[in-house]
């Protein structure tokens, strides 16, 4: 029997409809153009697990 595997692309893109478009979620990565992760502890920012770059969340 084969295993079932859950399908988390309906959290990485938005779809719209109406102007049949795809749009990415998350940022991209400005260095070398992966997507990146949102951590929000302990401090709020933006992170790519590939290159390492890091962007922090500026909170006023």
């Amino acid at each position: 029997m084969a295993k079932q595997v859950k399908a988390y692309v309906h959290l990485l893109y938005e779809v719209d409809y109406n102007n049949m478009t795809i749009k990415a979620k998350n940022r991209k990565c400005p260095k070398c153009g992966n997507f990146m992760a949102h951590h929000l502890k302990p401090v709020e920012r933006w992170h790519c697990g590939y290159c390492g770059y890091t962007e922090f969340v500026v909170q006023q």
